[in-house]
């Protein structure tokens, strides 16, 4: 049986039938997201895309994503020991190579038709599209692939990948919805007193603001304000590998439609935050937020976005919300489980790479966390 593959710079490049192979099986590897990636990236990232073909056929696609540093501050809070990760940042790490997306948190780099190919035989393909990126676009500083969860990592173990550093930060916050939370009551019914007083509290304080889904029309007309809220949560970030364009939320609405939700918070008529989702099959990932930092602190606003996120996800029947791996005690705190996931980093400087292991984890800190338990 014959494999080869096909690198395409633009959407217009794929395969006609690429979701029906691919993209059905998941929205951050369809056509209308590469889109949103084509208008919308970050402005430090360039994005290729992989088809993977058997005896000529579709089996496979994969997102890899180069990430530049060399003009992006990546850690940002203004103290002596960010300055110091940024000077070590900029001169061991330029630029990065990823297998996957960057954007969001969990496996979300490639598909394959497993009755068509192997996971040994996967594997071996991506590695082998790797190596041709980084022989016909640059070699970047370093290759990571990314978000694996821990029974995956058996794929791994040849040894074209003992040059790499196994890796992991934090964990993925996922809530898996029951299927007898037929009503957000019933979900409110499974905490603790202690919990479900603290929602009842946290609802309270909302008291006086306004909830609305956005459409197309209200997303352009508010985007000015959503992006200065997103920014004041972005750049509170001790860490940032890439900035949101200004039309990002647009692109997201216009390629992805209903499967690209947004919901605003007001106040006096005035736009104090907002949160949005991807629709994928039966999974909500969350995606970026923005709120008004003083006006958060009074009113629970962050808190209450979980907790309407999570409402959206049993009203609607979906099995899963992924949360990602920022705010892990108060994520825990609704209800959210860890899941650990890993990746592997490799430094293409021979003299540095042994000693990736200690740069990764200098930059990298583990975060201390409380996981909290709601549930009776």
């Amino acid at each position: 049986m014959s494999y080869t593959f096909q690198i395409f710079s633009s959407v217009k490049e794929l395969p006609t039938h690429w979701n029906l192979i691919i993209g059905q099986q998941n929205i951050m590897l369809s056509e209308e997201y590469f889109r949103v990636l084509e208008d919308s990236k970050p402005t430090n990232m360039k994005c290729f895309f992989i088809g993977f073909f058997s005896d000529g056929n579709l089996i496979g696609g994969a997102l890899f994503q180069y990430l530049s540093f060399i003009e992006h501050k990546t850690f940002q809070k203004d103290e002596v020991l960010c300055s110091v990760r940024n000077f070590l940042a900029k001169k061991f790490t330029k630029d990065v190579m990823i297998l996957g997306n960057n954007m969001l948190t969990g496996q979300n780099g490639f598909y394959f038709d497993i009755s068509k190919v192997s996971a040994e035989k996967s594997i071996s393909l991506l590695n082998e599209a790797s190596k041709t990126l980084q022989n016909k676009f640059g070699k970047s500083s370093l290759i990571i692939f990314k978000d694996y969860q821990r029974s995956f990592l058996k794929n791994f173990e040849e040894e074209k990948f003992k040059s790499f550093f196994r890796f992991s930060v934090q964990p993925n916050m996922i809530l898996n919805i029951k299927p007898e939370w037929k009503t957000f009551e019933n979900y409110a019914d499974d905490f603790s007193k202690k919990y479900r007083a603290r929602l009842k509290s946290a609802k309270k304080k909302l008291e006086g603001i306004q909830k609305t889904e956005f459409d197309l029309a209200t997303l352009r007309k508010y985007q000015k304000e959503m992006n200065i809220l997103y920014q004041n949560v972005a750049e509170n970030a001790p860490f940032n590998t890439f900035f949101l364009t200004d039309h990002h939320f647009e692109s997201m609405k216009e390629n992805l439609h209903e499967n690209f939700k947004v919901f605003g918070y007001f106040l006096d008529e005035k736009v104090i935050g907002f949160y949005t989702l991807i629709i994928n099959n039966q999974d909500i990932d969350t995606y970026f937020l923005g709120y008004d930092k003083d006006i958060q602190k009074e009113k629970q606003i962050y808190l209450n976005m979980l907790f309407d996120m999570t409402e959206f996800g049993i009203s609607n029947q979906f099995k899963r919300i992924i949360f990602g791996r920022t705010a892990l005690e108060i994520k825990s705190t609704i209800g959210a489980e860890p899941v650990e996931i890993f990746g592997l980093i490799k430094h293409n400087n021979k003299a540095i790479n042994p000693f990736i292991e200690k740069i990764f984890t200098s930059l990298n800190p583990k975060v201390e966390w409380i996981q909290r338990k709601p549930f009776k």
